[in-house]
């Protein structure tokens, strides 16, 4: 009964107010007159895949659809034995995750990959007739997701939903499939724009990291530093971290700005201060009050670690936040390196890495390469920060599409905004 209960919700918030002409009041609320509000059960089935077992697994066969595939893996376990034809799956197939996370594998996919045999916690989805458009569901089912994950069972981040819960929920639907294919295409329209952008992104922040690989170890040279005054190219020289250019330096942190902490604790913060509270999170706070008056880098020693940020101004910093300020030499420069090499000096990321914190000696010992010209260390930042403007342009963007697509569903789902069909449709 909750999850009928959440969904009436909708309907008692505006069982009051006045309904539009051409609209009814249904389970879900206010939807057009010419459309249905359909219980999951009576418009598909839903089949249950096979519980493979790891000794049933092979290098040959047909593919095991597993919850990583649905995300876009597309490393496979194979399959060459017996079957039941039902978990049999082609692309363009219409499933749903029906254990995984919230918000990320839970919830309907349609299939991409290759013919394929489907894994256990995921339902094939069959449609019981052809007035209902699979690809219209989807996106249906993709609205209903939240209220699905919110009557689920299990953890706030792992969540499960029983079959017979699902049936009961409600979906709207136009009668007209017309209507429904012309709402699924601009739908599908806005996540192809959407996943366009995401790679871009990708692309972006790839030439990026190879660009800072070339730049920050001085193996690619800028044109206005790539030659001595006699013309010939500059050569390289050894250092204790690997050869390194004949003008450039093996510099210590500790030796290029001072290093010291913080000395609030994180619940001396307030949301009504005026000044920026950096903590270990990956987003600052506020204060009432400012302890430094600086242009800094500030690293999280705890909490998120290594996590980065830049100000300049009035601000307050938590004791285990690292505040590094007083360059010898152009801040963004040490920005960049630290965004380059910080994480992998200090192992993060790395399988069975458990640094619960950074000690003063990690940083004050963190060893960079260094162009001797100021100049050289500008361009450089300069190149990075102009990447960075591009890659943060893109993302603004990608978000702004996200909303979009977000606000689309809401209205074009529940019949508030209809799209215009074919004269005689």
């Amino acid at each position: 009964m909750a999850e009928q209960m959440m969904q009436n919700n909708a309907g008692e918030l505006v069982a009051n107010k006045a309904i539009p002409v051409g609209y009814k009041q249904t389970e879900v609320g206010v939807i057009p007159k010419d459309w249905q509000c359909l219980k999951i059960e009576e418009v598909c089935h839903l089949i249950n895949g096979r519980g493979f077992k790891p000794f049933e697994w092979g290098a040959e066969g047909l593919p095991i659809i597993r919850i990583q595939n649905l995300n876009g893996s597309e490393e496979y376990n194979f399959y060459a034995g017996s079957y039941d034809s039902k978990i049999e799956i082609d692309k363009g197939q219409l499933l749903f995750a029906w254990s995984g996370s919230r918000g990320t594998s839970f919830g309907p996919h349609i299939w991409h990959g290759p013919k394929s045999l489907l894994n256990y916690h995921t339902w094939k989805i069959v449609i019981k007739n052809d007035q209902l458009e699979s690809k219209y569901f989807f996106y249906a089912l993709k609205g209903l997701t939240k209220s699905i994950e919110d009557a689920a069972h299990g953890a706030s981040a792992l969540v499960h939903t029983q079959m017979g819960e699902m049936k009961k929920f409600w979906a709207p639907v136009p009668n007209n499939i017309l209507e429904q294919v012309a709402i699924s295409n601009v739908l599908s329209d806005t996540d192809a724009l959407i996943v366009g952008l995401e790679l871009l992104v990708a692309k972006k922040q790839a030439i990026k990291s190879a660009t800072m690989q070339q730049l920050l170890t001085g193996r690619t040279r800028l044109p206005a530093f790539a030659l001595r005054p006699d013309g010939t190219p500059k050569g390289y020289k050894p250092s204790e971290l690997g050869e390194i250019p004949e003008d450039w330096e093996l510099l210590r942190l500790g030796s290029c700005c001072h290093i010291t902490t913080g000395k609030k604790d994180v619940n001396e913060g307030s949301q009504n201060g005026e000044y920026p509270f950096f903590t270990c999170s990956r987003n600052y706070t506020y204060s009432s009050s400012f302890s430094f008056d600086l242009e800094a880098i500030l690293i999280a020693g705890n909490g998120e670690v290594g996590n980065l940020h830049y100000y300049n101004g009035k601000f307050e910093a938590y004791q285990r936040t690292y505040v590094l300020h007083g360059f010898i030499f152009g801040v963004w420069f040490v920005w960049y390196q630290l965004e380059f090499k910080l994480s992998e000096s200090l192992g993060l990321g790395k399988i069975g890495s458990t640094i619960p914190y950074i000690k003063k000696g990690n940083l004050t010992e963190f060893k960079f390469f260094c162009p001797s010209l100021d100049a050289e260390q500008t361009a450089i930042a300069t190149i990075l920060s102009d990447m960075d403007n591009e890659l943060q342009a893109l993302t603004q963007k990608l978000d702004k599409a996200r909303a979009l697509k977000q606000g689309m569903m809401q209205q074009l789902l529940t019949g508030k905004i209809r799209l215009p069909l074919a004269a005689g449709a």
